[in-house]
Parts: C-alpha cells; structure tokens; sequence
C-alpha cells in the first residue's frame, strides 16, 4: 500500500520540485539581468563641435559610431565601464533633441553637458573652467510693453519660465529665472579631481544658454547681475531641461574660450583641455559607481 501511495503521488512531487526549480531559476536570472542593465548604463558625454567632442571619443576603447539624424555617436569603454560621446552639434534644438534621442536609445546613468564658453564673470581668465552649480536659460525672455515709436529697452525683460505652467503666459510663476542643479555625485568627482587641472582654476557657477551670441559687455554685465552668470553658451539648459524630464543625472562642465568682460581673447585650445578634464572626471565618478 505504502509503495503504491508514494507511486500515485510521484508524479504530483515531480511537477513541484520541476515548479520551485524553475522559479528559482526565474528569480536567479532576474537578478542577473538587473545587474547587467545596471552596469550597462553609460555615461554619455556631450560635445557640440568636432573640436568639443572628438578628442575625447579618441580616448573610447572599443569603438563603434552610431549616427541618427545629424547626430554622432561614439560608442565605447573607458576603463571597461560603457561611455558615450554625442557629438549633438550647436544650439539649443540641437541639444534638446540629441539629449531625448540618447536617453531613449541608450538609457544612460548621467550626462555630462561639455565644451567652451564666454566669460560672463571679469574674475574668471581663459582656460578656467566652470563647473555648472546651476544651469539656466537665458534666452527665454519676455520684453516690456512698449507702444510703437517708443524704441525698446533690454534692461527691463523678464525671465519666462517655460516649465511654470501649461497654462496662459499671464502666470506669474512664469517670470522666475528657473535654474537646473547639477547632480551631487557628478559635482564631488569634478570638485575631487580639480587639482590634476593645471591651466587654470576650476570653480563652481551657474551657465547660461541661449541661440544668441552676446558681444555688448554691458549685456552680458546685466546677466551676470541678474541671473548670476559665470559664463554663457548654446547648449547646457536644453540637456538640462530634457535630463530634468527623464530624472536623469547632469552636469555641465564649461571651460572659457574667452572673456570680453576682462580682455580676454579666444583660444580653441581651450576645447582640448576641457575634455582632458573632463576625462579624469568621468573616470572618478566610474569609480564611484563601482564602489556602490
């Protein structure tokens, strides 16, 4: 009877033990695969020009370019840990939609925003580097009213705030200067490896983007005031902004070509040095990562 009992339910137990097998399994292999997405997470570095994105992509093991659009991407290692370089080219429609193509495609960890700038601030010299404390745009802007023949007067515009409201312009929310924080993790491997810079200072600041090119010294002193500037370029809020979106770390990292502020004159070495920085910095927030 005993033998004939343990018959009927042997196949019962196998379909169990074969059950709990193959859960085990699933469990095991989910863990797995989390933990090869997690480190296959790049880290994607923006470059407008060739001359702000190739050195660095020269750097990559292991190579393989991607192109979409107009956009390049260079796919590679950098002490065997996944990095991306975009080459996104100029401009602020550029930037917004490289960033969301990247992230969407690529599903980074971070991004870091990178290449020259003006100097906003007579204390910063060419070849110092700003660290992006904050990031904004200061090409969103609202002009006072008016009347015809009554000329016009930059003095008095006012910040829009696009991300305010999907409401009408008349909020007044919408005429705050919104800033965009670096992240923290990014910010301590930069600020950690600042010393091995040796042609000029790097500091924390805030950079400003717009589609605008300003020369009138008198223009950019008004936006060093009101928005606390240190440097202007084309770029960084938009990554910013798209980065803010998909609650992806970033961090803009921007050496000055040149400073009408204080005289001085624009160098293109500038763009190599940058990425050798920035360079040493991605290496150290690798590390960090993989010490997590």
């Amino acid at each position: 009877m005993k033998n004939k009992m343990l018959k009927k339910f042997a196949p019962v137990a196998a379909i169990l033990v074969l059950f709990l097998s193959l859960l085990a399994f699933q469990h095991s292999t989910l863990l797995v695969e989390e933990k090869v997405e997690g480190a296959a997470r790049p880290i994607l570095i923006q470059g407008p020009m060739p001359i702000e994105a190739e050195k660095f992509a020269q750097r990559l093991e292991k190579v393989k370019v991607e192109k979409s659009g107009t956009f390049v991407f260079y796919k590679g290692k950098l002490n065997n840990y996944p990095v991306i370089v975009a080459k996104t080219g100029k401009g602020m429609e550029n930037t917004a939609a490289a960033t969301a193509l990247a992230i969407e495609k690529y599903k980074p960890i971070a991004i870091i925003n990178q290449g020259t700038s003006g100097g906003h601030d007579p204390s910063l010299h060419v070849f110092d580097i700003v660290l992006g404390k904050r990031t904004t745009n200061i090409g969103s802007l609202k002009t006072g009213n008016i009347a015809q023949d009554q000329g016009m007067d930059p003095t008095i515009w006012k910040p829009m705030d696009l991300m305010a409201s999907e409401g009408s312009g008349s909020d007044p929310n919408a005429e705050k200067v919104r800033y965009y924080e670096g992240d923290k993790d990014l910010l301590a491997a930069a600020n950690a490896v600042k010393d091995k810079y040796t042609k000029g200072k790097v500091v924390e600041g805030t950079i400003g983007s717009a589609d605008v090119w300003n020369n009138e010294v008198d223009r950019i002193k008004w936006f060093h005031t009101n928005y606390g500037t240190s440097v202007e370029e084309m770029e960084g809020a938009a990554a910013a902004q798209i980065a803010d979106a998909y609650d992806v770390a970033f961090l803009g990292i921007r050496v000055l070509s040149n400073n009408k502020t204080n005289g001085g004159t624009y160098n293109p070495n500038t763009a190599s040095a940058n990425q050798d920085y920035v360079y040493e910095v991605v290496k150290k927030y690798i590390a960090t990562l993989q010490n997590k």
